[in-house]
This record gives C-alpha cells, structure tokens and sequence, in this order.
C-alpha cells in the first residue's frame, strides 16, 4: 500500500513514520509513505500556499492550485479520473469523524492521498472537484492536519497484512468488532491488595473468553451505549445487556 500526505510542514513526518507499527510496516514492504510538500508546486518566489479570503473575513485560505498540481504530479487529478483503488481524504474540522470502519476500508486500497488542511481553511472548491472524502479525528480544532494525517497512517498500518503478529490483537481492539475492548492484565496476579480477577488465572478458556466478551458489553453500555447499535451481537450478548438494563433499573429506583 501506498499512502502520499500533501502538507506545507513535511519536516514534521520522518520521526514519526520511523516508529512503531508505522516503520513495522514499512519494513515489511507493507506500506510505503511519502509526505509531498505543498511548497513545491506553488509558482511565485515566496512559495504561497495561503492567500486571504474572497469576500474578507479574518485569516488565511489554503489555495486549490498547489493543491491540484501536487495532486496531478501523483496522477490521481480530480474525481472523473482518479485510477481504482486510489481514495484522496482531506484532514479537516468539517469532515466526518474518523473510525475503525474507515481505518478497514482505507487499509484495502493501492493508494491513499492524505492532504493536510492549515489555517483558517482550504478553498472549498478542493472539497468540491479533487477530494473523495473529509475527515475530523473529532470535535476539537488543530492548528492543522498534519498530527491527524499520522493518526490514520498508524490506524491503517496496523491492519496490513503480516504488521500485527498475532491479527487477533487487532481484531479484539476497541471499536474493530463495534465495542470497546475487554479490560487486561498482567502480572504480578496482586499489587498493593488490588487482585487480578480469579477468572483470569483460572486457566479455564471458555470461561475466560466469555468474561471478555462480558468486559467488553459492560464497558460499551456504560461508556459507549450507542455503538451498541451497530455491533454484531448474538442472543447471548443481548441477554447480559439486559441484565445490565435491569441492574441499572434497580439502582436507579433505590
């Protein structure tokens, strides 16, 4: 897979792409990733990628020519001719919020194109005619899109194939299956009087992958009720929400 990030700071990415499940990927020949500067395809001697807004107002517009021409110069141009497998996404406060269905989708493409909005905003006609998606990583402002870039880059890395050792350690992660993840432990099995639940050291694998599930219902009704919503749930999953429902009934009414 290849992931291309247009941005006006690319001095901010080496460190970053050189860690973790990023560089596993990497090195693996999983992922290749390359941060394309902005700069580079503006054409006065300042190298402009800003300019204020049409109609006035307070702060600076990133332009749409930079943008288009680094977009041709990864010959992936606007919408009409853009090759299959290829998704160009703007990081921006505007767009949908990024989640691990997204991260999936992203992670089967050739070919991502990450640009990286600065700002007051970006020209909306680069919404309008070169992008195929608009990402938020929730509803709070950055002071631009490139720390957002390399949150979707480690998101999709760590779901190419061979990155992750054991895949399911990904597949038990918050949000991949729909619900928030079980609870963990390690050792030691006590620390300052605060125990490890018995069922853990039971060596009792049913049991254990049942309490995990369980966990994992309970952390999702109390913290994120409505993921609920979408998640594959089977009868039995559904007959310990209910007595979740029941228990919080009978607090409630005490």
């Amino acid at each position: 897979m290849r992931i291309s990030i247009l941005t006006i700071f690319p001095e901010m990415f080496p460190a970053a792409l050189a860690e973790g499940m990023i560089r596993a990927a990497r090195e693996k020949g999983s992922l290749a990733v390359a941060a394309v500067p902005l700069r580079d395809f503006t054409d006065d001697a300042h190298r402009t990628t800003d300019d204020y807004p049409f109609g006035g107002g307070v702060g600076m517009i990133m332009k749409i020519d930079p943008i288009a021409r680094a977009l041709d110069s990864l010959a992936v141009g606007t919408r009409a001719g853009r090759p299959p497998g290829t998704r160009v996404v703007l990081l921006s406060p505007q767009g949908r919020a990024f989640a691990q269905p997204t991260a999936i989708a992203y992670a089967r493409l050739e070919h991502l194109v990450l640009v990286c909005g600065r700002y007051k905003g970006v020209d909306e006609r680069v919404s309008d005619h070169l992008i195929d998606d608009e990402l938020s990583l929730g509803d709070f402002v950055l002071s631009g899109g490139e720390p957002a870039a390399l949150c979707v880059v480690d998101a999709v890395a760590r779901l190419l194939p061979g990155v992750v050792g054991d895949f399911d350690s990904v597949e038990s992660d918050s949000f991949h299956s729909g619900l928030l993840d079980a609870p963990y432990y390690t050792r030691p099995a006590e620390y300052q009087g605060w125990p490890v639940p018995e069922v853990l050291l039971s060596g009792n694998h049913a049991a254990i992958t049942r309490w995990r599930r369980e966990q994992s219902l309970r952390r999702t009704f109390e913290r994120r009720p409505e993921l609920l919503q979408s998640a594959d749930l089977s009868a039995e999953d559904r007959r310990f929400l209910r007595t979740l429902e029941h228990e919080g009934t009978a607090r409630g009414g005490r």
